[in-house]
């Protein structure tokens, strides 16, 4: 297993710690909602990898023979179709996440005039104070 040949896999990684880092180290909703996104393609692209198989084709029977004495090819590498249809599924979660959490920065956009996370913090503790006293 050499650097050159697993390259992809080390894209997976520099994307999936670039998302992490924007998750946790951004304070604005929007760019923490833009980490995850990111965070989720280098998931699904991991996936999609590991299903495609080296010199494999698409899982479709090769068949040898004509009309009625066709059988198929036993020979015949494929590719594993699992991980890319529930990536398929994931794609669609990730889609609906994104609309709900954008549907969520705009209601707390309109609630306190702000995205960034440490403002609306102080609004509510100031809230909170003045509801006790």
């Amino acid at each position: 297993m050499t650097l050159a040949t697993h390259w992809h896999y080390w894209v997976v990684i520099a994307l999936m710690m670039t998302g992490l880092h924007i998750v946790i180290a951004r304070r604005n909703y929007v760019k923490k909602l833009m980490g995850l996104s990111i965070f989720q393609v280098s998931v699904i692209m991991l996936y999609v990898t590991m299903g495609k198989v080296a010199g494999g084709t698409a899982p479709v029977y090769v068949m040898e023979g004509e009309g009625h004495d066709a059988v198929p090819n036993l020979d015949v590498v494929y590719s594993n179709p699992v991980p890319h249809v529930l990536m398929l599924t994931a794609i669609v979660v990730g889609i609906a996440t994104m609309a709900l959490g954008l549907a969520l920065v705009v209601r707390i956009k309109e609630s306190y005039g702000t995205v960034e996370d440490d403002v609306v913090i102080e609004k509510d503790r100031a809230e909170e104070e003045s509801l006790e006293s």
